[in-house]
Parts: C-alpha cells; sequence; structure tokens
C-alpha cells in the first residue's frame, strides 16, 4: 500500500461518495482467510489517516471521534489493500487483523450470529473475554 504525503484535499479523497453526513461505509475484510470482519463508517480525515498509518482508523459515530482500531484492545487491523465499489460509495479494506480478534465481543468477526429457523444463533466462540481486552490500568496516585 502506497503512503500519501499530504492528504489535505487529494483527488483520490474527493472520489469517494461521502453520505450527507461525510460518511463512507466501509468493510474489513480479513486478507488471508476472506472473512469479513466488522462493517464502520469513515470520513475524510479517518480515510487519510489510514492511508498514512497503514493500519484501519474509523469514525465512532457513537462517540463523534477517530477510532484507530486496536487502540485499546491491541487488536490493530494492518491494511494491505484498499479497494472502492463501482459506486464509489463503500470502502473496502483488505486487512490483517492483529490477534485474531476484530469484535468487541472477543471473537474473531462480528458476524457471529446467524440466522438459523426462526431466530439468530451465536455460532463462533468467544476467543477473549471482553473484560480482559478493554481493562485500562488504575492510575496510581
Amino acid at each position: 500500500m502506497t503512503t500519501a504525503t499530504s492528504t489535505a484535499g487529494n483527488a483520490w479523497l474527493k472520489k469517494v461518495r461521502w453520505d450527507e453526513n461525510g460518511l463512507v461505509p466501509v468493510i474489513a475484510q480479513e486478507a488471508a482467510s476472506g472473512d469479513v470482519l466488522m462493517f464502520a463508517w469513515m470520513n475524510r480525515d479517518a480515510l487519510a489517516r489510514t492511508v498514512e498509518l497503514g493500519e484501519a482508523v474509523y469514525w465512532s459515530r457513537s462517540r463523534k471521534k477517530l477510532w484507530h482500531k486496536g487502540e485499546e484492545s491491541g487488536h490493530i487491523q494492518k491494511v494491505l489493500e484498499i479497494r472502492l465499489d463501482c459506486d464509489e460509495d463503500v470502502v473496502l479494506l483488505k486487512i490483517e487483523q492483529a490477534g485474531s480478534i476484530a469484535c468487541h465481543t472477543g471473537r474473531h468477526s462480528c458476524f457471529f450470529q446467524k440466522f438459523e429457523g426462526d431466530d439468530w444463533k451465536s455460532v463462533d466462540p468467544v476467543l477473549q473475554d471482553p473484560k480482559t481486552i478493554y481493562t485500562k490500568p488504575k492510575k496510581t496516585t
């Protein structure tokens, strides 16, 4: 993947069809397995930072800020390739997932629920208890 030296106003960013909130949907796909690991959103800054760092940076709609995937969990997504769909309104990241966990539930993929019969069933195991992933060390005074 090439790194953008100057991200402000680059033509490649202008080609993306951003929604009315300045966002684009993003799919993170594990390059080696082809597994779809997660869905998220990016704004221009997030996509530019992703190109700059070579690691996935998303826009958190709930927190209203950039979110460098793995900043708390250590489950960084190394970006190997970035693709734009035919309508130029969806981004696909082909990634290498650190720690084999992409989901905040401690699973490999966020798509662990499968519709069977008349209900959703969890079909993928928890690889690590989320309580052990998202613990911040307590500050000592």
